[in-house]
């Protein structure tokens, strides 16, 4: 099975080119000479769009010559998505000066909130799955895509807590937010499977789940491992190590009831040399070939 719609189109704007399915990686200061110097052959990079929102310097001096070679996805983490309050338009305005200066191939942010009464939280909280919510988070969608000209992709969180106003399954909520607004899914592998243990759920029931049909982009990334008050297991979203095993199990799973997808490997603590993030991106190829080998045998 092959995704046919990577991005899908909300209304009034046009769709991007997609991202090549090929392993991506997240693009890291530490590396930009590495990448300049030996031009390595991979599928894409993604930056956050935060540390890219200003006029120059030299964090634009390297993506202006990185990018020129590689497909570019941009990745929102300061829109709070899923506030309560109206979005920033000041910062809505300087991302829109971004992406029309780089015109990536993907833009995508996640189903949480950062910011509450004017404050900025160095965090990804949830929110409650209800009626109010869903009103928000799609009234935010349809405005940043309005603004922005472009359909956008939506990440699902990793969580650690339920609320006991959620009256909506998460997976149902994601669904509907996607048919209303017509966003695409940023389909984070390891979110899934960290909330999935948290929370005592079946992951690939789970998966099965999704709007899997609006899929343009995958992420896969390390977690941490603890143990909650009652000692049952609790796993963090830390981005800081290799991909589990799990989670590449789970991945390969994904990529069965998908097909293939562009594939990010994230990873923004505890930064290894570029080539071990290369390894991780091939192996998330090595899944897709894989894949379409056993489809075209079928």
């Amino acid at each position: 099975m092959t995704n046919a719609n990577p991005h899908r189109l909300f209304r009034g704007g046009a769709a991007p080119a997609a991202l090549p399915a090929r392993g991506g990686i997240g693009l890291k200061p530490e590396h930009y000479q590495y990448i300049l110097d030996t031009r390595p052959a991979i599928g894409f990079f993604e930056v956050h769009a935060e540390n890219y929102m200003v006029a120059g310097g030299p964090f634009h001096h390297y993506l202006e010559r990185i990018r020129a070679d590689t497909p570019l996805s941009i990745h929102g983490v300061g829109l709070s998505i899923g506030g309560d309050g109206p979005l920033d338009e000041a910062h809505l305005d300087r991302l829109a000066v971004l992406l029309a200066r780089y015109r990536p191939e993907s833009f995508s942010e996640h189903l949480a909130w950062s910011s509450h009464g004017g404050a900025f939280f160095n965090d990804l909280l949830p929110a409650p799955y209800n009626a109010g919510t869903l009103a928000r988070v799609c009234a935010h969608i349809d405005r940043v895509q309005e603004r922005l000209g472009r359909s956008m992709l939506l990440e699902n969180p990793a969580t650690y807590v339920e609320f006991e106003a959620s009256t909506m399954a998460e997976t149902d909520f994601i669904s509907e937010v996607v048919g209303r607004t017509g966003c695409g899914l940023l389909l984070d592998v390891n979110n899934l499977y960290v909330s999935c243990i948290n929370h005592h759920r079946d992951a690939r029931a789970y998966l099965r789940a999704l709007p899997l049909a609006a899929v343009g982009e995958i992420h896969l990334a390390g977690h941490a491992r603890e143990v909650d008050a009652a000692g049952a297991p609790m796993l963090i979203d830390s981005h800081d190590a290799p991909v589990a095993r799990e989670v590449w199990d789970l991945y390969a799973y994904a990529i069965s009831l998908t097909g293939p997808q562009p594939t990010l490997i994230e990873r923004d603590n505890d930064i290894p040399e570029f080539p071990v993030l290369a390894a991780e991106a091939r192996q998330a190829e090595i899944v897709m070939a894989r894949h379409a080998k056993l489809e075209a045998a079928a």
